[in-house]
């Protein structure tokens, strides 16, 4: 099944041509009418005619989170604010929120990306969708609920937040298709079972999450908890929101709407943009965006392409499960250590639950890593005796996979904070 079936399968040659078109107007438009990249083509001696295939890509400069801080708030806007309906923003959590905007044109294309990425796990217009994505600045559960109501599928906007009524709408309404934060579905998995509600009882048949990132393992726990085929969905505010790109039902990867986005793989360290199948940053060019289109914008965000032809017969290029995010990064005695790695350890071991949280601090001029993980209730009413040993069989674990020596506490069940949104995994002291 697919949404545009004539650009899900375009052939490589064809999708070229068809990205260079794009790229070369783009590039017009973000000179002529912004001025950061104005300034900053110019100093690296670069005209708009001098952009004539996607290889020329790698020429143009980055774009980065701080441009979009230091021009606040509109100052990257390549279209005028009268043609501009809706403007979304970050949190500001980690410094001044970035903002972004879209034309009736960027929100058009928008609601297609994610109606392909519906379609690609095998949504129908019969589907009823349990849009928990938080509504409001965040992009999420607009852009969902947009992407759902063009497939013509029932969107219940539930937004994030009041668990228990989350869960009776499941049973109540015939959910068919949940949408939120891979965290905040486990969430959901845990306040079934608590409130004694089967799976027997609930439609819910597929999971689209995103917005953090997840493991493998986090995959195989949430399906199993409701009874459903979980899959990837990917974007970013700056880029357009949810949508950039989604699993198909193959779970192999996930297919970028390249007719809109452009990726690469570049070296964070050197911008090298690096081969298929190596894994280093995620960058993405937008080429049809009219309100603010970025060029070259690094995400972050640690990913693989391959242009390898998929089983379910779409030809765009997929990039695989981001795996942590190169600012999320932990440098301890200086092995580099990702929340992902500690998950993918945590998940395998019986008689804890995927709830952890770590703590880095400097202890003596030497970094310390403590994880906290919750018990299962069988686990909490053994001997001091056993759980000491599952405490030091953890860290035998985490050892084995980090290379380096932390702290396990195990602790009582639901003692860790749950998100409704995107988890806190993480406090680092030494900052």
């Amino acid at each position: 099944m697919y949404f545009n079936k004539t650009i899900e399968t375009m052939n490589r040659e064809d999708m070229k041509k068809l990205q260079a078109e794009r790229l070369k107007k783009t590039v017009e438009r973000v000179y002529n009418n912004v001025p950061l990249y104005r300034e900053r083509f110019d100093e690296y001696g670069i005209k708009p005619e001098h952009i004539k295939t996607v290889d020329d890509l790698k020429n143009l400069p980055f774009t980065y989170k701080t441009d979009l801080r230091d021009t606040y708030p509109f100052g990257l806007f390549a279209a005028p604010m009268s043609e501009v309906i809706r403007i979304h923003a970050s949190s500001g959590t980690t410094g001044k929120q970035t903002v972004v905007g879209y034309t009736k044109n960027d929100i058009d294309i928008w609601a297609e990306c994610v109606a392909r990425s519906l379609v690609s796990v095998g949504a129908t217009s019969k589907d009823i969708v349990h849009d928990s994505y938080g509504y409001g600045l965040f992009t999420g559960g607009l852009g969902i609920h947009d992407g759902a109501t063009k497939l013509g599928a029932a969107v219940i906007p539930v937004s994030s937040g009041n668990t228990a009524r989350q869960v009776n709408i499941f049973r109540d309404f015939g959910s068919t298709i949940l949408c939120c934060t891979p965290s905040y579905a486990m969430y959901l998995a845990e306040a079934l079972k608590e409130n004694n509600i089967s799976l027997d009882e609930i439609k819910l048949r597929i999971g689209i999450f995103g917005a953090e990132p997840w493991t493998e393992e986090m995959r195989t726990e949430i399906e199993n908890g409701l009874g459903i085929k979980a899959y990837d969905i990917y974007g970013l505010s700056e880029i357009c929101g949810p949508g950039v790109s989604c699993n198909c039902y193959m779970q192999n990867g996930l297919h970028v709407q390249e007719d809109h986005f452009i990726p690469e793989i570049i070296d964070p360290d050197t911008g090298e943009v690096l081969p298929d199948g190596e894994s280093g940053e995620l960058v993405f060019t937008c080429i049809t965006k009219e309100a603010l289109p970025l060029i070259r914008y690094r995400t972050r965000d640690i990913s693989s392409l391959t242009r390898e032809p998929c089983e379910c017969g779409r030809t765009t290029v997929r990039m695989s499960k981001p795996c942590g995010r190169t600012d999320d990064m932990l440098i301890i005695r200086g092995v580099n250590v990702f929340p992902s790695q500690v998950e993918s350890v945590l998940l395998n071991i019986e008689g804890v639950s995927p709830h952890y949280h770590i703590t880095v601090d400097r202890v003596n001029n030497l970094d310390t890593m403590d994880v906290e993980v919750e018990m299962s209730s069988s686990l909490f009413s053994d001997s001091v005796k056993q759980i000491q040993e599952k405490e030091k069989m953890i860290k035998q674990a985490l050892l084995s996979t980090l290379n380096i020596a932390v702290g396990v506490k195990l602790v009582g069940p639901k003692t860790i904070s749950r998100s409704e949104g995107k988890a806190k995994r993480v406090t680092d002291n030494r900052k």
